[in-house]
């Protein structure tokens, strides 16, 4: 077992299988050595528990929660494209958005539900730059999306 799916396994989170995709794309596109992740959402996707907005439907908590979860299934799709997770050297960029309810406006809280998994996996590796973006809405109404960038050690 590789180091870094040992300290997920230690976190106590069991990784999916990489989800198909709902449209013509892929879910992860590797160009040399980075790694190009489409839009996830919380895992299971279309059965999500995490539909509606957050600041209405949900609480910063249970955003922050369904961001967490939108990472555990981008680190999924991520395992699927590459192999072995070992092969990350850092994670470069995230993007989320958030289906925020009017007026609410913590959604780079939100998106850290995301952003300390990454840290807690891969340490510094897992560091990176961010935006969190408020949307009125997200497809299949998930409260959080996010796509992510990452470069892989050189082989």
């Amino acid at each position: 077992m590789s180091k870094i799916e040992a300290r997920i396994e230690e976190l106590g989170i069991t990784l999916p299988e990489a989800s198909a995709p709902v449209g013509n794309y892929v879910g992860a596109k590797v160009v040399g050595n980075m790694v190009y992740l489409s839009g996830n959402g919380p895992l299971g996707n279309a059965d999500s528990a995490f539909k509606g907005k957050v600041g209405s439907d949900f609480s910063l908590k249970e955003g922050y929660a369904a961001a967490r979860s939108t990472m555990i299934n981008l680190l999924g799709t991520l395992k699927g494209a590459i192999g072995d997770l070992d092969r990350v050297e850092t994670i470069v960029k995230l993007l989320g958005f958030v289906a925020s309810a009017p007026g609410f406006y913590d959604q780079p809280k939100v998106i850290n539900g995301a952003s300390d998994l990454l840290v807690e996996v891969f340490g510094d590796a897992g560091r990176h730059a961010r935006s969190a973006i408020p949307v009125p809405q997200l497809p299949m109404n998930l409260a959080v999306e996010i796509e992510m960038i990452v470069k892989l050690k050189d082989e």
